[in-house]
C-alpha cells in the first residue's frame, strides 16, 4: 500500500501528463497483447511525431486481466520461496561453490523466444538478419546478409549492423531485475562462426551512473569451418564503449547489475553472415587471476 501511495505522490509531482508515464508499468501486464510489442524510439527525419499518446492505444481486457494477475501472483509466490531458500532458489552453500551455470542454451522455440533480434531496418537500412533452431534442435542459428548501403535521408552517414540481444530479466508484475553473476569471473561459450568477427555486447545498470545503462564490448573473432570451437572470455577483458573509455579499476562490470547480453555484426562487409550458438554460461576460473586486460602505466615511477 506504501509503494502504490508513493508511486501516486510521485505522479502528482511529475504532473498530470506524465501520470501515464508511472502507471503505465504497473498496469502492463494487466493489459491486452496490444502494448506488449517493442518498438524503436528512432524516428525518421522529416517524419510527423506521434500524436497520440501510448495510454491511449490501450486495449482493456479485463477478463484476461485476471488471468493475468492470478500468474503475477503465483510468480510472485515462487520468488518469495526462492528468496527464502537462498540466491536463485538454491541453498546458500551451493550458491557459494557454484564453479558454471549455463545461462542460455537452445533447444526448442521456447529458448528462442527469450531473444529478440534486430537490424539497421530501424534507420532505414537494408540489412536483414533471422534468428532459428539449428541442424536436429542443437542449436540457435543466426544468419542474414549486412547491407552498409546508408538511407538517403540526408542524416544517416553510416548503416550496416545486426544484432541478437536477451530480453531482460522481468519479475512479478514487470518489477525490473538484473541477473547476478558476481560468483563468476568468465563468460563461456560453444559457437560457430563463419569468420567474421562478432562483438559480445554486456549491458549493466550500474548504481551510480549518469547512463541509463553501461555498455560492455568485446570482439570475438570465429574461425569458420565445420569445427565448434568453445570460447572463455574473462570479465575483465570487456571494454566500456558508452562512455568513450576502456574498462579501467573506477569503472568496473557490475557483475551484480546485469541487464542483458547480446552479439552485433557490423564488420563493414557487404554479404552475407552466419552464427551458430549451442549455450553460453558461466564459469568460475580460479586460475585465471588477470584483474585488468590492458596495459597500465606508473604514473611518476621512482628511477
Amino acid at each position: 500500500m506504501a509503494l502504490t501511495v508513493t508511486l501516486l505522490n510521485s505522479a502528482y509531482l511529475h504532473g498530470r501528463g506524465c501520470r501515464h508515464k508511472v502507471l503505465h508499468p504497473l498496469l502492463r501486464p494487466l493489459l491486452s497483447d496490444s502494448v506488449s510489442k517493442l518498438y524503436s524510439s528512432y524516428r525518421r527525419p522529416g517524419s510527423q511525431p506521434e500524436k497520440k499518446t501510448s495510454w491511449q492505444n490501450t486495449d482493456f481486457n479485463f477478463k484476461k486481466g485476471i488471468d493475468v494477475l492470478k500468474t503475477q501472483l503465483g510468480i510472485l509466490k515462487k520468488e518469495t520461496n526462492d528468496y527464502l531458500v537462498g540466491p536463485g532458489g538454491n541453498p546458500f552453500s551451493q550458491y557459494l561453490l557454484e564453479q558454471t551455470r549455463v545461462l542460455w542454451e537452445f533447444r526448442s522455440q521456447e529458448d528462442l523466444n527469450k531473444w529478440v533480434i534486430s537490424s539497421d531496418v530501424e534507420i532505414g537500412g537494408k540489412s536483414e538478419v533471422y534468428l532459428k533452431l539449428g541442424r536436429n534442435n542443437q542449436a540457435a542459428l543466426l544468419y542474414g546478409i549486412l547491407n552498409t548501403e546508408a538511407p538517403r535521408d540526408g542524416e544517416t552517414k553510416y548503416s550496416g549492423y545486426c544484432s541478437m540481444r536477451a530480453k531482460p530479466p522481468v519479475g512479478s508484475f514487470a518489477r525490473k531485475k538484473y541477473y547476478d553473476w558476481s560468483n563468476f569471473n568468465c563468460l563461456y561459450l560453444r559457437v560457430r562462426g563463419d569468420g567474421r568477427p562478432w562483438m559480445v555486447n554486456i549491458y549493466t545498470d550500474p548504481y551510480f551512473s549518469h547512463q541509463k545503462d553501461d555498455l560492455y564490448n568485446y570482439f570475438m573473432f570465429t574461425r569458420g569451418g565445420p569445427y565448434w570451437e568453445e570460447i572463455k572470455i574473462p570479465f575483465s577483458k570487456f571494454f566500456l564503449s558508452s562512455r568513450g573509455r576502456v574498462q579501467d579499476d573506477q569503472h568496473p562490470i557490475w557483475l551484480d547489475k546485469i541487464s542483458t547480453l547480446g552479439f552485433t555484426i557490423g564488420d563493414k562487409v557487404d554479404g552475407p553472415f552466419q552464427l551458430e550458438i549451442d549455450f553460453i554460461g558461466l564459469i568460475n576460473d580460479r586460475a585465471h587471476t588477470e584483474e585488468f586486460a590492458y596495459e597500465t602505466y606508473e604514473k611518476n615511477p621512482q628511477v
